[in-house]
């Protein structure tokens, strides 16, 4: 591999693209260990509106979670249509519920635009970028920002 090839490569980024909540969203393809079908899972009393309950995956339980409800962007609708995204986020592992996954982007990174808004809150904002694509911008979310606060409770 060339020193121009070694460079390109180290500037392209690979997101997986999914629909929560009817809006477009992508996630670095890193951070994802596994695509599955909606199973049933075990609800949690007193557990997060977001947090749907938990999943035995391949003898470890992992908490399962609504992306759009997390987002507050309403609760999904549940069927056997649903995607679940099995994602590491920091130590922990964590499923997240979506309508879809679409594709695999393989972006150079100067392409991302920042997202121009702030949180009212002050916290950290969980949409660290904008990827414009074909007609549409995707919305780059930091699933660790996400989590961060009551991660350890709820998930």
């Amino acid at each position: 591999m060339s020193e121009k090839e070694t460079t390109e490569s180290a500037r392209t980024i690979e997101f997986v693209s999914l629909t929560a909540g009817g809006q477009g969203f992508c996630i670095e393809i890193t951070l994802i260990r596994e695509i599955r079908r909606w199973s049933q899972v075990t609800a949690l009393p007193f557990a997060e509106d977001s947090v749907l309950g938990v999943m035995n995956l391949r003898g470890a339980v992992i908490p399962i979670v609504d992306l759009a409800a997390r987002l507050g962007l309403g609760a999904t609708e549940i069927g056997a249509r649903n995607i679940v995204v099995v994602t590491a986020i920091g130590s922990k592992i964590v499923g997240l519920v979506v309508d879809s996954v679409s594709e695999i982007l393989s972006v150079n990174v100067e392409t991302i635009r920042p997202n121009p808004t702030l949180r009212r809150d002050g916290t950290g904002n969980h949409v660290v970028g904008l990827l414009p694509v074909d007609d549409v911008m995707l919305r780059v979310l930091d699933l660790e920002t996400l989590f961060a606060k009551g991660t350890e409770e709820a998930a």
